[in-house]
């Protein structure tokens, strides 16, 4: 123990000009990912090489690290056995390594199994009554009607698969093309918003859950007023510029007699049984202590179960297996899930090499409380605006452990502003979200279309939204 805690403090300037490459190679990383819409270079692909690249570079410089983060740890690893450089990368394999890839794993298997809940959903035709209980002529209701349903709906299910439904409908309602772009717009809006309101709702509040940075009725508590402004300000005065009312194209529900034998019942009864299910999830977790991804397993298994049982005439047939399943949107998904193991990779580089939380005990002492209050959430937001926010806020997580202080305390109010400012700086410009980029490869509306007519309404909103939570911080 004594030669590990003596090396402990030898190796701190040793591993310092690593701990700088692999800094320089994080920030390359991000910078790379922010210009990706622009450089067309692939941001899964980009955040798998350099999380396994910088863990490369690290087992390097193993010994270094490990006695300056872990001495203790790797004193009883040893066992009184002799310290070389194999036994320092067995003990950074099984016991520091390990950690982040199990981290990384949580939340790519609750995403695998809320997708995958979705798509039995959408095979089923569970979303195919949605359209039938917005429809109205009235331009105004219309749009507050969709945006309220994709609110809800991002809140409890994938933010992408959610966006792309509605976009989906919307076309087969609205021939107009400038009300589409409107439409569009909103519907980003709300589904960026929406997946910010829960733990479940996106990957940002899943990984602060799985941290154990809030739990779920103190986060939602917290972003709800600030959220709820920030989305229904832009709503509010984008629904001006509507007509007073609207065309609709004649929407009838698709044919599902060649692939399901599902009546609109039990349609809609899968689909609130899914809902419920997902919402029992949080009480799942504080009952059993288990990760949340268990849960969400178990609701798919039991909605998988009920689809099974609902289809057993074609159980039997070749038209279970010849369901269409849009190519585009299986690989999408799969790049998500790929995009969010490398950023975890990333964020245990930054914290394992001590690069993050040097940063941000830096910020802290520069800036005081401002910085944990305004600063840091500016400077997310900012990020955001180009980096895909997962990204920006696995950044600023890493900055800090959950301490004994107020702002960094378990619901502390910097893991919900940067929760917040990160779900709002990806929809301000729309390039940075999946959301807006199925808005514009859809051809709804142009980049230029959405900065100058929907930008500054989108940053009224998050503003007034940020001082409401500033005010929710200080005053309560």
């Amino acid at each position: 123990m004594y030669f590990c805690v003596i090396k402990s403090n030898d190796s701190r300037n040793n591993s310092q000009p690593m701990t700088i490459i692999l800094a320089i190679l994080m920030v390359v990383a991000l910078i790379i990912i922010a210009a990706s819409p622009i450089t067309s270079v692939n941001k899964s692909a980009v955040a798998m090489f350099a999380g396994t690249l910088g863990w490369v570079l690290y087992i390097c410089f193993g010994t270094d690290f490990v006695m300056q983060q872990h001495p203790e740890e790797y004193a009883a690893f040893l066992s009184g056995a002799t310290a070389d450089s194999v036994t320092v990368k067995e003990f950074i394999s099984q016991n520091v390594f390990i950690k982040y890839v199990g981290k990384a794993a949580e939340i790519v298997l609750f995403l695998i199994a809320t997708m995958t809940i979705v798509e039995i959903l959408d095979n089923n035709g569970c979303f195919d009554f949605l359209p039938q209980c917005v429809k109205t002529r009235h331009s105004r209701r219309l749009l507050w009607s969709m945006a309220v349903m994709t609110l809800i709906l991002s809140a409890n299910l994938d933010n992408l698969t959610t966006t792309m439904t509605m976009l989906v409908f919307m076309h087969k309602m609205l021939p107009n093309r400038r009300q589409r772009a409107i439409f569009g717009a909103v519907i980003v809006l709300s589904a960026n918003i929406g997946g910010a309101l829960t733990v479940i709702g996106a990957p940002n509040g899943l990984l602060l859950w799985n941290m154990g940075a809030v739990t779920p009725s103190h986060f939602s508590a917290w972003m709800a007023l600030p959220c709820l402004v920030a989305w229904a300000v832009p709503t509010y005065l984008i629904s001006r510029s509507l007509p007073e009312r609207v065309d609709l194209d004649n929407y009838a529900l698709p044919y599902r007699g060649d692939d399901t034998n599902l009546t609109v019942w039990q349609r809609i009864t899968m689909f609130f049984f899914a809902l419920g299910g997902l919402w029992f999830i949080p009480t799942f977790h504080n009952i059993t202590k288990m990760s949340p991804f268990v849960g969400a397993l178990c609701v798919l298994s039991l909605v998988w179960i009920t689809n099974e049982a609902f289809n057993r005439k074609l159980a039997n047939t070749t038209q279970m297996s010849q369901r269409y399943t849009p190519k585009a949107r299986s690989y999408t998904m799969l790049q998500t899930m790929l995009f969010v193991m490398g950023i975890m990779l990333i964020m245990g580089i930054l914290v394992e090499s001590g690069a993050g939380l040097w940063l941000g005990e830096q910020c802290k002492i520069a800036m005081g409380d401002v910085w944990i209050l305004g600063v840091a959430p500016f400077m997310a937001g900012l990020a955001s605006l180009l980096l895909d926010s997962f990204a920006t806020a696995t950044t600023f997580f890493s900055l800090y452990t959950i301490q004994g202080t107020e702002e960094l305390a378990q619901n502390g109010i910097y893991w919900i502003a940067i929760a917040y400012a990160t779900a709002i700086g990806e929809t301000i410009l729309g390039i940075s979200s999946l959301s807006g980029l199925a808005l514009f490869s859809s051809r709804t509306t142009t980049l230029k279309w959405y900065v100058c007519h929907f930008t500054p309404k989108v940053i009224a909103g998050a503003l007034l939204g940020l001082a409401i939570l500033i005010a929710e911080a200080l005053y309560f």
